[in-house]
């Protein structure tokens, strides 16, 4: 997740290739970044290679406006699993309040997936990273999307860029990096402008990697917790659209 109206970054210089693994699987290219282990996309999601050169199916794909989108790949949920989350000791007081908050969003929403804190520092399925700094205006990023049943390995936060002690702040950018490490995509995924403000990006008529969610809206969600960008300060709980977005996959 990105702050509200911040300066456009230059793209990172990427060869055509790897920009086009990046396109064919429906993620921006505007503004992508190589990192240890991949490449960021959008602001705040880590694609690996190993994402880039995957090829998953075509058939049940659809591109639309504004709607709430998930990836190709989910958590195996079943009739029911717990997903472990852990915080590094490393984050100001806050922010043990905050993922309180964020794990509490989640298991509110009657999903067959919960979430369960355990010890600070200890290994868990979503462990949240401390970071100084992910790029300007970056809050933070997670660690990719769900593979082979399981969630991405958790998302790093930087509070010198948050920099805020309000908890459900906080909270709302954490529940925003768990949502991508358990396959949800943007909001406003296909224009960007809509949350972030700047230019308008629209990623195009993709075929793979944005799968739309029956039941959420086909005009614009003003309120998402997943949309790409929010302003300092904001809270945002799931709206009556993002509770169906969630219900319907998991």
């Amino acid at each position: 997740m990105q702050q509200k109206e911040e300066a456009a970054v230059a793209p990172t210089p990427v060869s055509q290739e790897v920009i086009g693994q990046i396109k064919a699987l429906g993620f921006g290219t505007d503004d992508v970044r190589a990192v240890d282990g991949g490449f960021v996309v959008e602001g705040d999601m880590l694609l690996t290679k190993q994402m880039l050169a995957s090829a998953p199916g075509y058939g049940t794909l659809r591109v639309g406006g504004e709607e709430q989108y998930r990836t190709t790949n989910l958590v195996t949920a079943g009739t029911g699993r717990v997903l472990t989350v852990s915080l590094s000791s490393q984050f100001p007081a806050a922010y043990s309040s905050a993922i309180d908050v964020a794990i509490s969003r989640y298991n509110a929403a009657n999903l067959t997936l919960q979430m369960t804190r355990v010890a600070d520092d200890s290994p868990s399925d979503l462990p949240v990273k401390w970071s100084a700094d992910l790029g300007p205006g970056v809050l933070g990023q997670s660690g990719g999307f769900p593979s082979n049943g399981n969630p991405a390995p958790g998302f790093t936060l930087v509070p010198n860029v948050i920099n805020s002690t309000n908890a459900n702040y906080i909270g709302t950018i954490m529940a925003h990096e768990m949502g991508h490490c358990i396959g949800m995509r943007h909001t406003d995924y296909y224009n960007r402008q809509y949350s972030c403000g700047g230019r308008k990006s629209n990623e195009g008529a993709s075929t793979v990697g944005a799968i739309l969610i029956p039941g959420t809206p086909s005009v614009a969600e003003p309120n998402s917790w997943m949309l790409a960008c929010v302003g300092n300060g904001v809270d945002r709980p799931f709206t009556a659209n993002d509770l169906t977005a969630l219900q319907y996959i998991y």
